[in-house]
């Protein structure tokens, strides 16, 4: 599919709804990614198929170099089944985005924006500079999954201030502090009453128009408080909604049979 539609992200957005639905499982659908990796380089083994006789050996050098490229990293992280972390890693990821869902946006900003300035920046400066800040930053990191790997295998080699992370402030090694300072920030710019919604008070009859995120709140700590609300009026007749509301009983069938 990926050689047919010349794109490897096509078929991984195709492949990613059957995931979510429980059609594939992520361990199916790893290879298969994979493979897509592998499809994708053939566009540009036919784009430099197509250059002129001039420069085709450059060309088929730089689409072979990709192709080896995608095959390298299919021989490091696939044969082995230890080996296969990123399958690890998204069901991690994936368990953390579905219980903090700002977790997602936050990891492609810094992944995908700010470490590879941070990278391009440092190089700018001159490659002592992105040796004496990259090298120490990688050791730190590298140390860190160490110990998790050996907290979750055998915690019992490690001293016991090191078996867990309770050592550190909560907010260095639980995402609950910034939930919470997200949901903060996420509440400053949820809609409150206007214009709209004090014209809409005035129409419908009630204190507060139900169409705001404010209003929601309100209702709910009325019944919370045991305060009825009043809903705006959806019966045209009094009689219907006297039935409705268990006043007056609705006519029977039979006694309408019997009266005709």
């Amino acid at each position: 599919m990926t050689f047919i539609v010349q794109s490897s992200s096509v078929f991984t957005s195709a492949l990613t709804p059957l995931i979510g639905i429980g059609v594939i499982t992520i361990e199916r659908a790893y290879p298969l990614t994979l493979g897509s990796n592998i499809g994708t380089t053939t566009t540009a083994i036919l784009a430099a198929l197509a250059s002129p006789g001039s420069s085709i050996k450059s060309s088929l050098q730089i689409a072979l170099c990709h192709f080896f490229f995608n095959i390298s990293g299919i021989l490091l992280w696939y044969p082995i089944p230890f080996t296969r972390l990123p399958i690890r890693m998204a069901k991690g990821l994936g368990n953390i985005s579905a219980k903090y869902r700002w977790f997602a946006v936050f990891y492609l900003i810094v992944f995908f924006f700010l470490i590879p300035l941070t990278v391009f920046g440092l190089s700018l400066a001159g490659w002592p500079v992105l040796v004496g800040i990259g090298v120490p930053v990688l050791l730190i990191v590298m140390l860190v999954l160490c110990l998790c790997l050996l907290q979750s295998r055998c915690p019992r080699i490690l001293p016991k201030i090191l078996q867990n992370w309770n050592c550190l402030p909560l907010w260095m090694h639980s995402l609950k502090p910034w939930d919470a300072v997200v949901s903060k920030l996420a509440g400053c710019f949820q809609p409150r009453c206007c214009c709209c919604c004090r014209l809409c008070c005035l129409l419908c009859g009630c204190k507060c128009c139900r169409c705001s995120k404010c209003c929601e709140d309100l209702e709910e700590g009325q019944e919370a408080q045991g305060v009825p609300v009043k809903a705006p009026g959806t019966f045209d007749s009094i009689t219907i909604s006297r039935e409705a509301q268990g006043e007056v009983p609705a006519p029977d069938s039979k006694t309408e049979c019997t009266a005709l």
